[in-house]
């Protein structure tokens, strides 16, 4: 069969390409055309358009790009009606691929397939009126994302399991290092470790990172590691921690996870990865104008949490400490809490296990190809 795939961001281009090879997999004639990246590339087929024409983010960039996003827009649609797909495939990326979604439902009869939900649950809510109308098959990686649309819209979905517990699950079943070899090979000193993860964009990392550290240097019979992301250069991460005792790792967040006693971490799939490896952590995310953040938690965000843990878990299990709660004074108070021997500790841990048990263990590429590949059959 013919599969049209469409994504506007590098995890997206990850999740694509392992749902390509699962599709594969079920399907030995598959073909495949797509609006994506070199991982998706490297699965075969034809790219359209590399991801890194359509994304971007935040509102000046996106006015200024106006028009090369609805030349892709265009081209896209006409791609899709002259290629004649059996299936096209949304990945994430909500603004672009619902108005792709909404023409194909309008102007063809190819179904439309949505792998990894729009977070329309956190914003913009009303998107549900489109996705009933344009999307078929919706396919979740999140749990949690069953009870909002099927209870609350009534709209059915398949939760096909979650990529990061199932990477991290491998991982940690091959991972056999030591962490004294761990702590020899990276020069640290043999100190507990709390584990620093300020994101990966330079903004996150700038207005984070700084207040984990004077924070976590509190705790003198510990030592601190920073997990570097792999797109920020060494160079960029001295400004904050020349003069600390702060040792910089790049591109070992899931070995720094395997040893760590606690963690300070931003929100995202980081907070998610920290669980999964049972590392206690505090959640810290700074924000602009505190008090208008906390204002709009209160009465226009649609969710009690910020955290992928906390969501999945639907409870408070890890703190979360932004907009007014983010000092420098409450990430070390809350840090206290979760150092071994504290009944924060024990508590979180415990929390951790109902989020492993919402997450479960299937593999979503495979399970969401072969529900795909059984659907478009039958």
């Amino acid at each position: 069969m013919k599969y049209y795939l469409i994504v506007g961001e590098a995890s997206g281009d990850l999740h694509a390409s392992r749902l390509m090879h699962s599709l594969r997999g079920m399907d030995e004639e598959a073909q495949f055309r797509f609006f994506g990246g070199d991982l998706m590339a490297a699965e075969g087929g034809a790219r359209v358009k590399h991801y890194k024409e359509l994304a971007y983010m935040g509102f000046v960039p996106v006015l200024l790009h106006l028009p090369t996003i609805f030349r892709n827009m265009k081209m896209c649609k006409i791609d899709i009606q002259q290629w004649q797909p059996d299936v096209v495939i949304l990945v994430d990326y909500a603004g672009f691929n619902l108005s792709i979604a909404s023409f194909v439902h309008k102007h063809t009869k190819i179904p439309v397939y949505y792998y990894i939900s729009p977070k329309i649950w956190a914003w913009k809510e009303w998107r549900i009126r489109n996705i009933k109308r344009d999307v078929r098959e919706m396919f979740s990686i999140l749990p949690f994302e069953k009870t909002f649309y099927e209870n609350k819209h009534h709209y059915k979905i398949h939760y096909v399991g979650n990529p990061t517990a199932e990477e991290v699950a491998r991982f940690r079943a091959d991972y056999s290092e030591q962490k004294a070899y761990f702590t020899y090979r990276n020069a640290l000193s043999e100190k507990p470790i709390i584990a620093l993860l300020a994101g990966s964009r330079k903004q996150e990392i700038k207005d984070n990172l700084p207040a984990m550290i004077e924070a976590a240097r509190h705790f003198e019979d510990y030592q601190m590691v920073l997990a570097g992301a792999p797109g920020i250069e060494d160079a960029y991460y001295e400004k904050f921690i020349k003069g600390t005792d702060v040792h910089l790792l790049k591109n070992e967040t899931y070995q720094l996870l395997s040893h760590a006693t606690v963690a300070l971490v931003t929100s995202g799939t980081a907070t998610l990865e920290t669980a999964l490896f049972d590392v206690p952590q505090v959640v810290c995310y700074e924000t602009p104008v505190p008090s208008l953040i906390r204002f709009a938690f209160n009465h226009v965000i649609k969710v009690r949490f910020i955290s992928l843990v906390n969501l999945i878990a639907d409870a408070e299990v890890v703190p979360e400490l932004l907009a007014d709660k983010f000092t420098v004074a409450n990430i070390a108070n809350a840090l206290f809490k979760i150092l071994p021997g504290k009944t924060g500790r024990k508590e979180m841990l415990e929390g951790y296990q109902e989020v492993h048990k919402r997450l479960g263990d299937t593999s979503a590429p495979d399970n969401a190809a072969r529900i795909m590949v059984d659907l478009l059959r039958s």
